[in-house]
């Protein structure tokens, strides 16, 4: 009976988090006070193939997606993750059931791009994975670089986007939460669902959820 009575408390919760607007999730403020240290999180850190299907919470979601990629520097602009030449070349998207989102991250908010669940193309080959309550997809826009050939942009883009991922693993390990870093996925298909412009590369995809009890 507990567990039915947590079921559907989530459930309505989930509902709550994308009834926001159609088009926009304002985000949470980031917990700074939430998690473990970081030695035990690096200690706890692995990928995950088994997890919960449960949709995250909303402050478990704008928690993510700050630590993924969020403003922590406003006075410059500045992200939890370094990237080349601060060129900030990496946007992440958000994929789950109710729609395609990007992540704002100057407004902590995730607009939504596409609706419908494109989950399936993220999973790719790997359809097991596509059960996932979310998909964080980094995307690098190479044109944000102002020097090198297309060559050296790609290979800074790899650098940044892994650096992305790598602050996702953490998060999760310290919070308890899942997550498989992949590069599976479908790029054609993607591309067209995320409407994105030749100077933007589908890198790399995290799925998050919670841990299967």
């Amino acid at each position: 009976m507990k567990k039915t009575i947590l079921t559907l408390c989530c459930t309505l919760l989930a509902t709550l988090l994308f009834a926001q607007t159609s088009t926009t999730i304002v985000l949470n403020q980031p917990d700074l006070n939430k998690g473990m240290n970081v030695m035990k999180a690096f200690a706890q850190r692995s990928s995950q193939s088994t997890f919960d299907t449960l949709s995250l919470k909303l402050q478990d979601l704008s928690d993510l997606l700050w630590a993924a990629d969020g403003v922590n520097r406003a006075d410059l602009g500045k992200r939890t993750a370094p990237s080349a030449m601060n060129s900030q070349d990496v946007d992440v998207y958000v994929v789950m059931k109710s729609g395609a989102y990007l992540y704002d991250a100057k407004k902590h908010q995730l607009d939504l791009v596409a609706p419908g669940d494109y989950r399936l193309l993220v999973a790719g080959r790997q359809q097991n994975y596509a059960i996932a309550p979310v998909f964080c997809v980094m995307v690098s826009d190479i044109s944000r670089f102002k020097s090198g050939t297309d060559s050296v942009k790609l290979q800074l883009a790899a650098l940044d986007a892994g650096i992305v991922s790598q602050n996702i693993g953490i998060f999760c390990a310290g919070t308890g939460l899942a997550t498989h870093p992949r590069t599976t996925m479908d790029v054609p298909k993607l591309k067209e669902v995320m409407k994105l412009k030749s100077s933007q590369y589908l890198m790399l995809n995290n799925l998050v959820a919670y841990k299967k009890e």
